[in-house]
């Protein structure tokens, strides 16, 4: 996250224009009568479905809960609206909490939603010559959601872990969906990291191909060393201090949700969603689903040696957190999964 301070009005203000719900701002006290806003970096992304799958399954409500679902195209934007106040909750990547805390920011995950980042690198067919793996990234302009997002930060990892320096390649922000696919054919990138169900219509139009996929628990150990935590509900510690019985309510609805994705089929889940999200079609987006469907926990516990990965991958190419010591048992709680149902 960068300069938060400079562009929270702007990035709040984007948030609202894109989302079909009203929100009134600097409401960060809600919470004791069941009313919660959380925003999402991308509703309609596979890697943040349980967000909007929990309010179409009806367990917001059923634990009392009046839900407000708010979207931003990254999750840098996200963090910003929680810090500033006008949201009590993010779906995010829970390594923004180890780059919050060294920034002075005290922010946890409460529900881990996934174990693995979901995230695929692909390359467009007309640089998939020169660039095989993260080696050839020299030189290149590669596309992320947002500077300071997740997908930047991984970017940069994978660059560095096989030996290029992040001042040797230029990370392009250029959201996701529609604005993604479109800079990879005009050639305004050479590649990128994105999420279904980009991925799948980028494969299916046959404008791109994998490069690392990391979408399932094995794919996270193979690009990064380990499972990395990150789809995860997360809020400001002294917020879920302040509201233990709305954020144990929170974490029984996606735990439940959880365990219905998990004995469930893509199609069964697919049919839950907002028709809008299959822009590709019904078919592709199952496909898409069913490609991301491992990354997800059953029960919103973080895995034990996840938030250790997150730290050495991080430590890797950010300089804030370089010589910082993070206090990793800060960064998340299992509190209220552990309570849940």
């Amino acid at each position: 996250m960068r300069s938060s301070a400079k562009f929270s009005a702007a990035a709040v203000a984007a948030a609202l224009a894109l989302t079909t719900l009203t929100a009134c701002g600097g409401d960060s006290d809600s919470g004791g009568d069941g009313k919660v806003k959380i925003m999402v970096g991308g509703l309609d992304k596979v890697i943040y479905m349980p967000a909007m799958l929990t309010q179409r399954l009806g367990y917001f409500k059923s634990e009392g809960l009046k839900v407000q679902l708010l979207t931003e195209p990254a999750g840098v934007q996200a963090t910003t609206s929680l810090i500033a106040g006008d949201v009590q909750g993010v779906v995010g990547f829970y390594d923004h909490t180890l780059d919050l805390q060294v920034k002075g920011k005290q922010v946890e995950s409460v529900v881990q939603l996934a174990q693995a980042p979901g995230e695929v690198e692909v390359v467009s067919n007309k640089a998939a010559g020169e660039m095989k793996s993260p080696k050839d990234f020299k030189g290149k302009k590669l596309g992320v959601t947002g500077l300071g997002s997740s997908t930047d930060f991984l970017t940069k990892y994978l660059a560095v872990d096989g030996g290029v320096k992040t001042s040797e390649f230029t990370p392009v922000a250029v959201g996701a969906g529609q604005t993604f696919i479109s800079a990879l054919k005009q050639g305004s990138i050479q590649g990128g990291m994105t999420t279904d169900p980009t991925v799948a219509q980028i494969v299916e139009q046959k404008i791109g191909k994998v490069l690392i996929d990391m979408r399932t628990p094995e794919g996270s150990k193979q690009a990064l060393g380990g499972l990395y935590p990150s789809s995860s509900l997360y809020m400001n510690t002294d917020w879920v201090n302040g509201h233990k019985e709305t954020v144990q309510k929170l974490a029984n609805a996606f735990v439940k949700t959880l365990k219905w994705m998990s004995t469930h089929s893509a199609e069964d889940i697919a049919a839950k969603m907002p028709s809008d999200y299959a822009q590709g079609g019904a078919k592709l987006y199952a496909e898409a689903i069913k490609s991301t469907l491992p990354m997800f926990t059953k029960d919103g516990v973080m895995p034990s040696d996840g938030p250790a990965t997150v730290e050495r991958v991080l430590k890797a190419f950010n300089p804030n957190l370089k010589n910082a010591t993070v206090d990793l048992k800060k960064t998340y709680t299992t509190e209220f999964v552990e309570k849940a149902g």
